[in-house]
């Protein structure tokens, strides 16, 4: 639906964007594929594939909920997506590339094993993860979202397994309306699910100062085999949907911080998958600059659409909070 704010114009920005920056020159571009039905129950229930499969058939575009819509190919494009995500897993874990960004949509992080919502139909990042554990057999993975929206459904998937650290940055409150920090996993999984929710208008120097105190030495804490990105660039000031205010360079100072964090920890390992992100402008250079930095071109980052004053207030009562619970 080329209405719809989800819609194929994001990614063809993307693209368009890294087209014109004179670097594919300079990366291995991964040839993607379709994840199986069987790959896709590493996550999700046969219930929720099924129901998918017959939107599909159906012949014409649905909503399956108040924002959230399919068109016929919607499933077949959502399986490419996750497809593409486990072929850059494939690359990185056999060293054909050191890391990897994945310019993909529809999103992913909100989608539960047994609900499509928020724009995901699949929950691609979870099941990269998957994938990464069951195909290479890793012990330890970790999963950051930067997307302004809680990642419920990855959340959902890893909220008892100690094998996955899950952790969200987020507008709060904000949809879903989930992610308290007081949601810290469960059985098994206490302690593996770190949220971290803020208020409107939360900028740069507060992100700076909840990666360093909370982020980043949650990672190095719990040594993981291979980091996922959960990239989305609805945090931007400029975004329709949301009321936080990073700029492009916040946000590539976070990219900077969790690839410094994959090069000290897990041999550069590193995948970012796209996410949210409204404003066309602020997606596509976000994504340009974490393709920057992954290549080590990090004089190259541009931010022409500036910054906004962020909101003032005391950050560190939430960074107290955090290592309070979380033991950091």
């Amino acid at each position: 639906m080329p209405d719809h704010v989800e819609s194929a114009t994001r990614l063809e920005h993307v693209i368009h964007r890294i087209e014109n920056s004179g670097l594919l020159g300079h990366v291995q571009r991964i040839e993607g594929r379709t994840a199986t039905e069987q790959e896709l129950l590493m996550v999700h229930t046969q219930a929720h594939l099924d129901r998918l499969q017959r939107i599909s058939a159906f012949g014409q575009p649905a909503i399956i909920d108040h924002d959230t819509y399919m068109v016929p190919e919607s499933y077949e494009i959502a399986r490419m997506a996750v497809g593409g995500v486990f072929s850059l897993v494939d690359a990185v874990m056999n060293e054909k590339v050191r890391n990897a960004i994945a310019a993909i949509r529809p999103p992913g992080h909100h989608a539960t094993p047994n609900q499509a919502m928020g724009f995901c139909l699949l929950s691609n990042v979870a099941l990269a993860a998957r994938y990464a554990q069951r195909q290479y057999g890793l012990e330890r993975v970790a999963i950051v979202d930067f997307d302004v929206h809680h990642g419920n459904g990855t959340q959902d998937v890893f909220i008892k397994d100690d094998s996955v650290l899950f952790i969200s940055t987020h507008q709060s409150p904000l949809y879903p309306g989930t992610g308290d920090v007081h949601e810290i996993g469960r059985g098994d999984g206490i302690g593996t699910t770190i949220n971290i929710p803020v208020r409107a208008g939360t900028g740069d120097q507060h992100f700076e100062i909840l990666y360093q105190e909370i982020v980043i030495p949650a990672l190095h804490r719990f040594r993981p085999e291979l980091i996922f990105i959960s990239a989305g660039f609805d945090a931007h000031w400029l975004d329709p949907l949301a009321s936080l205010r990073l700029s492009l360079t916040g946000y590539a100072y976070l990219g900077q911080l969790l690839h410094q964090a994959a090069e000290d920890i897990c041999q550069g390992r590193i995948i970012a998958s796209m996410e949210g992100g409204y404003n066309v402008d602020a997606l596509s250079y976000g994504m340009l600059n974490l393709l920057r930095i992954f290549l080590g071109r990090e004089e190259e980052i541009e931010d022409p659409l500036g910054q906004q004053k962020q909101r003032d207030y005391d950050i560190m009562q939430l960074v107290a909070l955090l290592k309070s619970i979380h033991k950091l």
